[in-house]
């Protein structure tokens, strides 16, 4: 099956408040966690053996952001947006803006957040992820266009493809997200995040042996030491509670809180 890398970042001037944001040359980058991604596409290409791999490098990748900026903000425009970046294995690269909503804090604080007993108003408004009703197998740590795992999740969580705008009338019923677990029971990420549940004082992220995407902010996460992985005692799907609190990080949105639902056998339609 063909397909091409994909990286989603953020675009946000608020991000160049913040020193742990940098460019490579140590300049604030609006860019959220940039060099992290290029790491990745270019680590990505190098293990499918693309030969188009040397062709990336920090300059290009910031170029075609610019282009997509300007082109969706004009000069000086200053709206946050979503940049999705594609790398083909001709070394093509092509890339998509979609206004995101601004951030309102630091996106790397709720990683601090302790349920038990931090408030948590400042973080809200907190997410509603949906535990999947069956395992889902064959995911890779590569982030690439090959979706239709994830797709297939989300329509059983009667979630819209990412992309897709919800109808308003089902928008409040409707779960922000949806976990996935591996034929093993044990947990990986959701549709578009890295996961990590709170155990014995940390967080905890499921390792990528188990199947998750090596996500850039997991990566940012485990390096700070604001979460660390469940190697010994990993996240069984037996283990986990309804309603206790998830973190979920990728790299658009940072680090986001929620609350998980479980959803019973009889709630499932036939």
């Amino acid at each position: 099956m063909s397909f091409s890398l994909l990286c989603t970042t953020r675009f946000d001037p608020f991000l160049e408040t913040f020193d742990w944001n940098r460019s490579p040359c140590g300049r604030p980058s609006p860019y959220l966690l940039l060099s992290h991604q290029l790491d990745r596409l270019v680590s990505s290409a190098r293990l499918n053996q693309w030969p188009a791999s040397h062709s990336l490098n920090y300059a290009r990748l910031k170029d075609i952001c610019d282009k997509t900026v300007h082109d969706a903000n004009g000069v000086d425009g200053k709206t946050p947006l979503k940049i999705r970046v594609l790398f083909t294995p001709s070394g093509d690269i092509t890339a998509t803006a979609t206004p995101v909503e601004p951030l309102q804090y630091d996106p790397t604080e709720p990683s601090r957040f302790n349920p038990e007993g931090d408030p948590h108003a400042q973080f809200e408004p907190i997410l509603s992820i949906q535990v999947d009703t069956q395992p889902t197998s064959g995911t890779v740590s590569m982030k690439t266009t090959n979706r239709q795992a994830y797709d297939n999740a989300r329509a059983r969580a009667a979630i819209p493809p990412v992309g897709t705008p919800l109808a308003h009338n089902i928008a409040s019923k409707c779960p922000d997200d949806v976990i996935l677990f591996n034929n093993s029971k044990l947990i990986t990420e959701s549709s578009i995040c890295n996961v990590a549940f709170y155990r014995n004082g940390n967080w905890f992220t499921p390792p990528l042996a188990v199947g998750c995407i090596s996500g850039v902010f997991r990566r940012w996460l485990l390096e700070n030491g604001r979460i660390r992985e469940a190697v010994e005692n990993p996240i069984s799907l037996d283990i986990i509670k309804n309603d206790e609190w998830v973190l979920v990080f990728n790299g658009v949105m940072g680090c986001r809180l929620g609350r998980v639902r479980l959803v019973q056998a009889t709630d499932v339609e036939e």
